[in-house]
């Protein structure tokens, strides 16, 4: 009988720290930062002249400006995740964008409230990479890992009174990565003032061990600095009305503990993320040292043999996407309404479940994850000792993994929606016994920081983690693709389980459809594109039928991580031979943030409470009259008649003779001709359900805007992603337009990028011009700091020009 695995119990905590009482101050360092790149003598220096650097907002990406470049980080390899064995040379693996080389940072701040009772923390949430900080002249500290979250105590080199100077010198090398890493300051750098007497960074760390409907025992563990402290934890409801109180002067060590029971508490879950507030107080005798406030989920997690992942009780598959750190055309920076729109998207196609494939997730999209209903799978390296890249995170693992392992779960383990850990993508370490060891030193790293959570690995080696051990000592093996191995490692390994950690794989490009309509790997197209039919992967991958007949049929799968739930600058294949070529084709939404056909393929088995029909290709094909041109419909019923000009092409419904007849409808003898195809769907006693037709267009007419939101946050910040369509005289798509197009923003705002979702395009994004692809582009929209309206002038020869406003306010 197979082990079980433990069961995990917990309740995460997730920390955002207020400055109330002048007992910490919190400086978020975003204005006025100094840059330049370069490999420069005496930067760091008080008196050095950074007057003509340029002047930039962090979080920053030096590089997503561009331009795009073949020569950057051309590459001679064999990419053995790819089964090569002959060096060819590669472009665009890394986003053909200049990340590479040495950057400087300077930036000034004050502390007026500073005095010989306070402590001072530089916290850095992300830099890339290798940074070396300087506070006022003087080195205080590097860290190596540009995913990492990390902070110095620089009490001791405050100037009080006086302007500080920090400075920060970033190395990026080539081959250094698999994809586009962005470059810089790309997450939020933080000045903590404090008391000494108070909470330790990262100090705090709940946990429930009981949780059910009527009670959640709350178990609070919170580090301290200084002696004689009381400490007092007040819990508030999603209204900000008091639940309770706790207080205690019991401290072991530097630690105290506490136990607060909350009555029939609200359970957070994907369908109900509730967050509470805990405000947590440390005084000396009567006066209050330090306060921070804490938003929290309570929920349990259990992991067992045969049966899967349970939340709260009820077992849960994972629906999940991995996605990289860029957001596309603003690449590395942190964007939250970026991010946010994103998890919109996936909320809406259905997603459970975020990856942070291959790295440390930001805090804030950890934030939204628990704000919005989102399980995560945090993930922290793509190297261990043995190398992917020449120049990559091998060079430090020795030295640097247990530390960076120890901030990453320090940082995080407070988040609702963490459930899992990854300690590792398909490292080359899953070979022999030398791997196995790393596999279980880092497992124990994991555990000893957090008892509560199990920790995976993404293996592609399968066989080998077999025969080593390594696969059988993980708390989860995570398989990445390698369908054809899921009953023989279920069989093999001991826990009872197999997660999807890596899934699917299929390239395709929105709205680019290629014939013959077959099944094919590693498909290369004089366009460099991929069919949107969804039916080409890679040499190691497969369609998502496959993956989605193990997820539906075996409750010993616990899920599954599809690659991926957005394009991502870099790793080009299966075109990473070829230039033009710069960004993935993995992606289910493209780089834009668009919808590609198999969005609405996911979306039919995973978003449950909402209809889905959806039908390709579209119906613009001068030239193919006559011609064999199959249509699909990806839907959340089992049955649907296809019309082409009105006349029935017969009724086709779901069935088991093959994964893909599983899940999609396909017609594939249609023969074109211009006009009008229609699909009726039935429900399940036969009778019309919901209807969808798509009409051959004529020539473009005109634009179309339509924005992600009507009003944003005067913060300077806060975008806008206005999607742009074309249609003909009579208002139909025109889904072969490719018009030059020119944005125009007026008022309280500024245009901050743009994107068309075309991987082969070389069009720079914070230009304000590009191509329509396959008839959409989409436009970026930033609020500046004053409440007002923003309009947005898009326009092109020959077209109808298109206009919308979108308000800015203060909150």
């Amino acid at each position: 009988m197979k082990n079980l695995i433990s069961t995990f119990y917990i309740l995460f905590f997730t920390v955002s720290i207020l400055a109330q009482n002048n007992v910490r101050e919190v400086l978020t360092l975003e204005k006025n930062w100094k840059f330049t790149k370069g490999d420069l003598k005496n930067a760091q220096d008080i008196s050095f002249d950074d007057s003509k650097w340029e002047t930039v907002v962090v979080p920053h990406d030096w590089a997503i400006k561009g331009p795009f470049d073949k020569e950057i980080d051309k590459q001679m390899v064999a990419i053995v995740q790819n089964g090569e064995k002959v060096p060819t040379e590669k472009t665009g693996r890394t986003g053909a964008l200049p990340y590479i080389g040495v950057g400087w940072y300077r930036n000034e701040f004050s502390l007026p409230n500073f005095n010989k009772d306070k402590k001072v923390i530089l916290l850095f949430e992300g830099a890339m990479s290798e940074p070396e900080i300087f506070l006022n002249g003087k080195k205080i500290g590097s860290r190596n890992y540009g995913y990492s979250y990390f902070y110095f105590d620089i009490t001791e080199h405050i100037l009080a009174n006086k302007k500080n100077t920090l400075a920060v010198k970033l190395t990026n090398k080539g081959l250094s990565s698999r994809w586009y890493p962005g470059a810089g300051l790309y997450r939020n750098v933080r000045i903590i003032t404090k008391n000494k007497e108070s909470i330790k960074q990262w100090g705090t760390f709940i946990t429930t061990p009981i949780v059910t409907k009527e009670l959640a025992k709350i178990n609070v563990k919170t580090k301290v600095l200084g002696e004689g402290l009381t400490l007092v934890t007040k819990i508030l409801d999603a209204q900000g009305s008091l639940i309770t109180t706790n207080k205690t002067s019991s401290i072991y060590g530097n630690e105290f503990e506490q136990n607060i029971a909350v009555n029939n508490p609200n359970l957070w879950s994907p369908e109900t993320p509730y967050l509470y507030t805990s405000i947590s107080q440390v005084y000396k005798g009567t006066i209050l040292k330090d306060e921070i406030s804490t938003r929290f989920g309570i929920r349990s997690i259990k992991y067992e043999a045969e049966k899967g992942f349970s939340l709260n009780g009820e077992i849960t598959k994972f629906k999940g996407v991995c996605l990289h750190h860029d957001l596309g055309p603003i690449g590395a920076a942190v964007n939250k309404s970026a991010i946010r729109r994103q998890l919109r998207i996936l909320k809406d196609m259905g997603v459970n479940a975020i990856r942070s494939a291959h790295n440390m997730p930001s805090l804030e999209q950890l934030e939204l994850s628990d704000e919005m209903g989102f399980l995560f799978l945090a993930e922290s390296f793509d190297e261990w000792a043995k190398p992917k890249v020449e120049n990559g995170y091998h060079r430090f693992f020795e030295e640097d993994a247990e530390k960076d392992i120890v901030n990453l779960v320090h940082a995080t383990r407070n988040h609702p929606s963490i459930v899992m850990w990854s300690s590792g993508n398909e490292v080359p370490d899953q070979w022999g016994s030398d791997g196995a060891k790393r596999a279980k030193w880092l497992q124990d790293i994991f555990h000893r920081e957090d008892p509560t959570r199990p920790v995976t690995v993404g293996m592609d080696q399968v066989k080998a983690t077999m025969a080593s051990g390594f696969g059988a000592l993980l708390d989860i093996p995570g398989l990445n693709y390698r369908t054809h191995l899921y009953e023989e490692a279920y069989e093999s390994f001991p826990q009872g389980l197999i997660l999807g950690s890596e899934t699917a794989s299929t390239v395709s490009s929105r709205g680019i459809y290629k014939f013959p309509v077959i099944e094919a790997k590693m498909k290369q197209y004089d366009d460099f594109q991929s069919s949107s039919y969804d039916l080409e992967a890679c040499s190691w991958s497969n369609i998502p039928d496959e993956d989605s007949v193990l997820q539906d049929d075996k409750p010993w799968v616990i899920g599954e991580f599809v690659w991926t739930g957005f394009d991502y600058l870099g790793e080009t294949t299966p075109y990473d031979t070829k230039w033009p070529s710069r960004s993935s084709y993995f992606g289910i939404n493209d780089l834009a943030g668009l919808p590609k056909d198999r969005y609405y393929l996911y979306r039919s088995r995973w978003n449950t409470k909402e209809e889905t029909l959806h039908m390709l290709p579209h119906w613009n094909w001068e030239g193919r009259e006559g011609e064999i041109t199959p249509v699909f419909v990806y839907t959340s019923y089992d049955s649907a008649e296809l019309f082409v000009n009105g006349k029935s092409m017969g009724i086709q419904k779901k069935n088991n003779s093959s994964p893909k007849n599983r899940y999609r409808l396909m017609w594939m003898d249609v023969k074109y001709e211009p006009g009008t195809i229609k699909v009726v769907a039935f429900d399940d006693e036969g009778k019309v359900a919901s209807e969808k037709e798509i009409k051959t267009a004529g020539k473009p007419y005109k634009l179309i805007l339509e924005s992600d939101q009507k009003t944003l946050k005067a913060n300077g910040k806060d975008l806008a992603f206005v999607t742009v369509s074309v249609v003909d005289k009579n208002g139909i798509p025109c889904p072969t337009a490719t018009n030059q197009l020119k944005f125009k923003v007026k008022g309280d705002g500024m245009f901050r990028a743009a994107s068309n979702g075309d991987a082969t395009s070389l069009e720079m994004f914070h230009v304000p011009t590009m191509k329509l692809f396959s008839g959409k582009l989409v436009v970026l929209v930033q609020s500046d700091e004053e409440q007002g309206e923003i309009d947005l002038t898009v326009s092109g020869k020959g077209l109808k020009t298109a206009k919308i406003n979108i308000s800015t306010k203060k909150y």
